[in-house]
């Protein structure tokens, strides 16, 4: 697809830095051959997989202050390291943490985390709409960034919604008043998020969900059952 990818060595696959083209001090590049048909593929397009590709494979170590070092290995799709060094790789790494900050916003801040739709249309509608509301707020965010010297990612999204919330509620929310919208900007610039260099969380559910059984029928059908 011509998409370039970057992401942690799988724990099942050995690494050897003594193989493959070496590039430097543990970065080579290795030829991964096209494993097995998994059950789960068919055959048309295991046959449109390429028998071996080239992989570029490093080792960084990330430093943190307060935090002992963490050293990984990482595979990518970027070969040429006069383009894209072993640095680059580790600091676009690093900013994988802002991609699930993207999607908690989109899912659980914009409320896309259950879709309603009923056919496959209305569920495409439902997300683009979603995308396009975010895209919105990161715009106003970047405008309010701009005009008060903050970086972008130093601004609360969940602030910034609510704000704009309040002024569209208000009904005083229109780019056409200067004022106004000027207004909305500054108050968006003081909702600043900590610094999170480096962040990582588990992948485990805080709450445990209720131990109770989901509701399958209308309401006043149960409220029945219980009189009888």
């Amino acid at each position: 697809m011509g998409v370039d990818a970057i992401f942690p060595m799988h724990a099942a696959r050995d690494c050897d830095f003594r193989k493959g083209e070496k590039l430097g001090e543990k970065d080579h590049i290795v030829e991964w051959i096209r494993p097995a048909k998994p059950e789960w593929m068919d055959q048309e397009t295991y046959d449109d997989m390429p028998t071996e590709i080239s992989i570029r494979e490093i080792s960084v170590t990330t430093v943190r202050d307060g935090f002992r070092s963490q050293t990984r290995i990482l595979v990518t799709t970027f070969l040429n390291p006069t383009k894209v060094s072993k640095d680059d790789l580790n600091l676009i790494y690093s900013c994988r943490w802002w991609v699930e900050l993207d999607l908690r916003a989109i899912k659980t801040t914009l409320k896309m985390e259950i879709l309603r739709g009923k056919t496959p249309a209305m569920i495409h509608k439902e997300i683009w709409a979603h995308l396009l509301a975010y895209n919105m707020i990161r715009k106003i965010m970047a405008q309010s960034a701009l005009l008060h010297d903050k970086k972008p990612r130093e601004i609360s999204f969940k602030g910034a919604l609510n704000l704009i919330k309040s002024f569209r509620e208000s009904g005083i929310l229109s780019e056409n008043n200067e004022k106004i919208y000027f207004a909305l900007l500054k108050a968006i610039s003081g909702k600043t998020v900590g610094g999170r260099p480096g962040r990582q969380e588990p992948r485990v559910v805080k709450r445990r969900p209720k131990a109770f059984p989901r509701m399958q029928k209308a309401r006043y059908l149960y409220r029945k059952n219980e009189v009888v």
